[in-house]
């Protein structure tokens, strides 16, 4: 059979195009290239570097370029049913509309975080630890399933948000490095979410979980403490607890070559052998790794040989204490002391994944969006927006407009986020202060970072309904339904419309109560 000339010159236009790619290294290798590296996750390159995982945790992606199975389970306040998340398609981003759906008209929280390399390696809530520990026979608690929006290669995912007081723990691990052998580990952070409590870390740790001296554990540490070890600047730095330690070198306390670290994403590595260990790290969006310490031991006693017992923490200390905070997107352990050159083939592909804070500038209520919210009374206050006070943190509504300070802007903008205690109402993040939220308490308004009480979310939840003067929008207190979000005398309240106090005044209540949704000024 013949094949009509139309056909046999398109089979001789794609046999050149082949014979040129193979050639040139061109198309076709390219192609292939882009191909291979899909297929890839974290652990495969590890693997690949003779250094495989024993832990793999992350509730925004696959780490693995085959792993189809759970990421992490949510379980719903509502009936307390709990539902496992697992990524879009095998090795890939976190099916984050699975979470939506689940927990929509409530609130989730985070129970598992499932461990993809098959060892059996997951994260549940820690039990109380050694110190300070909550009441006896209490545990720490959960993450808010919706505190850490993201996105990842374009898709909606969420990280998890560790408050003061949350902790997730697995004492009973299986091929985890113990005593002196060699181990390797990253986590992914965020840079702007931290602070100088104790501890906020994840890695090795005891099985006890006790303090049970220097050397007993080996975990990648995130924050601003300044009272175990610390870097250069102001911080964050990425340090290694030891145990009795915050290392950022070989010395104890002050360690000029670590410095402060405060990208959006912030890669972070730790790696320790025999009388060896080193910290690198970077940012997660783009570029490589720097090497912040490459040595021996610490310069006291009982860190070598080490002592490491082989339990997992996140968000917490080896003894359970629990007064750091932060938010965690991906994390391995592995086998083995890694390459240099294998981290950085591992932190290329964490640079191809996409991470990205999911924040777009429409002025719109949709979750992601960045908004300034424009008081409506007339005349005293059309050119107003609510907004953070620099000074105490409290709310208030004060004149902004595109000449204002970049300061001012950007604490009158708001990332609307799916609502903290009920999905299908909203939160209201502090562009000027990420990771911080709008809430109520003693029914004034102000900006705080969650502190792990349950009330918190609650708080900090709003439900948008018409604007109760006919214009724009008005936000309804989700735990206290007769309230509205509020400005009296340029402060900002929830209100009821009459009552006891001077800022549930009827005069202008239903103006003061409405409010435009502006296209953000940061």
């Amino acid at each position: 059979m013949t094949e009509p000339p139309l056909i046999r010159r398109a089979i001789r236009a794609l046999l050149a195009t082949v014979a040129t790619a193979v050639l040139t290294g061109g198309l076709l290798t390219s192609a292939a290239t882009t191909s291979q590296a899909a297929t890839q996750g974290p652990c495969d390159l590890y693997a690949a570097g003779g250094t495989p995982c024993v832990a793999a945790h992350s509730t925004t992606r696959a780490l693995y370029g085959a792993y189809n199975g759970p990421l992490y389970q949510v379980t719903r306040a509502s009936d307390n049913a709990a539902k496992d998340i697992g990524p879009l398609t095998a090795g890939g981003v976190a099916d984050a509309a699975q979470q939506d759906s689940f927990c929509a008209n409530t609130s989730c929280v985070i129970t598992v975080i499932y461990d993809q390399s098959g060892k059996g390696n997951k994260l549940t809530r820690a039990l109380k630890g050694h110190w300070p520990g909550p009441a006896e026979g209490g545990n720490d608690n959960l993450a808010n399933a919706f505190e850490a929006p993201v996105t990842v290669g374009g898709h909606k995912a969420y990280g998890v948000h560790v408050a003061p007081g949350t902790g997730y723990r697995n004492n009973n691990t299986h091929g985890i490095a113990t005593g002196d052998q060699p181990e390797g580990m990253y986590a992914i952070f965020d840079g702007t979410h931290y602070n100088g409590g104790c501890c906020f870390d994840y890695g090795n740790a005891e099985t006890t979980g006790n303090d049970d001296g220097n050397g007993t554990m080996e975990a990648l540490y995130f924050g601003n403490s300044k009272g175990w070890g610390w870097g250069s600047g102001n911080g964050p730095w990425v340090m290694a607890d030891q145990e009795n330690g915050l290392f950022s070198g070989v010395n104890r306390g002050y360690n000029a070559g670590t410095p402060t670290v405060d990208h959006r994403f912030v890669t972070a590595m730790l790696k320790g052998g025999p009388n060896q260990w080193a910290t690198r790290g970077g940012n997660a969006q783009s570029g490589g790794l720097s090497t912040y310490y490459s040595g021996v031991r610490p310069n006291a006693s009982g860190y070598n040989p080490m002592k490491k017992q082989g339990a997992i923490i996140l968000g917490i200390g080896g003894d359970n204490s629990n007064t750091g905070q932060g938010t965690f997107y991906e994390g391995v352990m592995t086998s083995g002391y890694p390459s240099d050159a294998t981290e950085n083939t591992v932190q290329a592909n964490i640079a191809a994944a996409g991470y990205n804070s999911g924040s777009i500038s429409t002025g719109t209520l949709t979750p992601g969006s960045r908004i300034s919210l424009k008081a409506t009374t007339a005349p005293c206050c059309t050119s107003h927006y609510l907004r953070r006070n620099g000074a105490d943190s409290t709310v208030g509504i004060s004149a902004v407009n595109s000449s204002s300070p970049a300061a001012d802007k950007a604490d009158a903008t708001w990332i609307v986020r799916s609502g903290l205690a009920n999905s299908s109402c909203l939160s209201f993040e502090s562009a000027g202060k990420p990771g911080q939220f709008l809430r109520h308490y003693n029914f004034r308004l102000s900006v705080n970072t969650d502190n792990g009480v349950a009330s918190f979310a609650q708080d900090a939840t709003f439900c948008p309904t018409a604007g109760n003067s006919g214009t724009g929008h008005s936000f309804m207190s989700a735990n206290n339904p007769t309230k509205y979000v509020r400005h009296y005398d340029y402060s900002a309240y929830i209100a009821s419309n009459g009552g006891s106090n001077a800022w549930d005044s009827t005069t202008s209540w239903a103006q003061d109560t409405s409010w435009l949704t502006a296209a953000p000024l940061a």
